[in-house]
This record gives C-alpha cells, sequence and structure tokens, in this order.
C-alpha cells in the first residue's frame, strides 16, 4: 500500500510520471504482440511439427499466450498474458482482444521455466466461449493436446470433439500440451489500455473493431497460418 501510495504522489506532483507509465504499458503491450506474431510464424514454419493443416484450415479462434510461466516448487503456480483472435465470416481474423492465462501445476518443478502457447478454437463455440469473463479448460470447455506435423490425420476421438486444441513451443520445437485445470479471463486493462477505451470483447471478436497499426502485422500472420476470408465458406 506504502508503494501504489508514493507512486500515487509522483504522478501528482511529476505531470509526465502519468504518461510515462502509459507508455511503458504501450511498450509491453505492443512486444507482446510482437512475440504472439513470431510464435506465429515459427509454428507455420515447421512443417514436421506445426498444426496439422486439417486443423488450421478449421480453426474459428486462435490464442497465443508468450512465455507463459511456471512455478519453480511444488504446486507451482502457473501464469500468462497473451491475445486472441476470432474469425469473422466474409471479413477475416478480427483484431486481438487480450486475455490472461492461470493454473496450478503439480509435480517437482526444476527451477522456474517458461513456454509460450498456443490455444485452436475448433467449433463457432469457442468465439462464444471466449466472450465468458473466465472459463476453466477441461471444465467450462473442452480442450486436448494438438497433433503436431501437417500431414497428421488427428483422428482421435478426444481431439475430434475437443472445443479447443493446445499446443506449447519449448527450445523451439512445438507439441501438443495439456492445459486441463487452468483458467483463461479477459484482461480488460490491457485491452483499455491498447485500444483507449473501454471495448466489449464481443465488439473486438465479432470483427466490428479496427485492426490498429500495432496489431496489423499479428493478423495477417494469423491470415497466412489460418487461411483468410475465405475459410468455412461451401
Amino acid at each position: 500500500m506504502k508503494i501504489r501510495a508514493g507512486l500515487l504522489m509522483l504522478a501528482a506532483l511529476v505531470p509526465g510520471a502519468a504518461l510515462a507509465a502509459g507508455d511503458d504499458t504501450s511498450a509491453k503491450l505492443n512486444d507482446r504482440i510482437a512475440s504472439a506474431t513470431a510464435i506465429l510464424h515459427q509454428l507455420a514454419a515447421v512443417p514436421d511439427k506445426g498444426v496439422p493443416d486439417r486443423i488450421a484450415r478449421k480453426a474459428r479462434c486462435v490464442l497465443v499466450v508468450p512465455g507463459f510461466k511456471k512455478g519453480a516448487f511444488l504446486g507451482g503456480a502457473q501464469y500468462g498474458q497473451g491475445l486472441a483472435t476470432c474469425f469473422v465470416s466474409g471479413k477475416g481474423w478480427s483484431s486481438p482482444a487480450f486475455v490472461q492465462m492461470a493454473g496450478v501445476s503439480f509435480g517437482l518443478q526444476a527451477g522456474g521455466q517458461s513456454t509460450d502457447l498456443v490455444l485452436i478454437g475448433m467449433t463457432k463455440r469457442s468465439g462464444d466461449d471466449l466472450l465468458k469473463a473466465k472459463i476453466k479448460l477441461g471444465g467450462d470447455v473442452s480442450v486436448a493436446a494438438g497433433p503436431v506435423g501437417r500431414e497428421s490425420q488427428a483422428d482421435t476421438t478426444e481431439i475430434a470433439s475437443a472445443e479447443f486444441l493446445s499446443y506449447s513451443r519449448n527450445k523451439g520445437l512445438f507439441a501438443g500440451i495439456d492445459l486441463s485445470g487452468d483458467e483463461v479471463n479477459q484482461n480488460s486493462k490491457d485491452t483499455q489500455a491498447f485500444y483507449g477505451k473501454d471495448l466489449q470483447y464481443q465488439t473486438i471478436l465479432n470483427g466490428a473493431t479496427p485492426t490498429p497499426a500495432a496489431a496489423q502485422a499479428f493478423v495477417r500472420e494469423v491470415t497466412r497460418v489460418f487461411g483468410g476470408v475465405g475459410k468455412h465458406q461451401s
């Protein structure tokens, strides 16, 4: 509390302090977007270990969490911040909404670890679920470790019925990962900081919000990896 009070006093006494804090937040969000873009670029650059084409073509939503942190102790906490976009028929991929993920890992952790996560929503319901204040993977929505390899058939019952498929990247390699029990919720603070106003997630993920310049490279990469405006049209 004393630290927070001190920061508030500094902001009041130094006119540029609040602006500097805003610039710092903007830089962090731009870095997060750039990291998410790079993760998707690498995902497409490893065809023998990437998302199968059949899954990429069916993707409805994509959620990327760069640097998901795992605790370095028994029952270690897990936490990460990322962004999500959903496909809108006739428009393409939406501007990104910011999200955060948290969970608890059990078992011995050999020091703190960090991994990049990619979740792919496979059903129309995926976007609706991301609009909720909080969803529990494996509870509120079904999730399964995604198969890798461009030609993988992904025919198992668990994968075929999953609402979300999940992948992790560690040391440059992608693999399916079980995220059951982790929770995803909206990061309204970062969304407001990025867009400059309080936008509803539905407004963003339904394609009603123009994509800011800082996020256009991310949306282009999602389009390149998962398909463009003609997706899901028969």
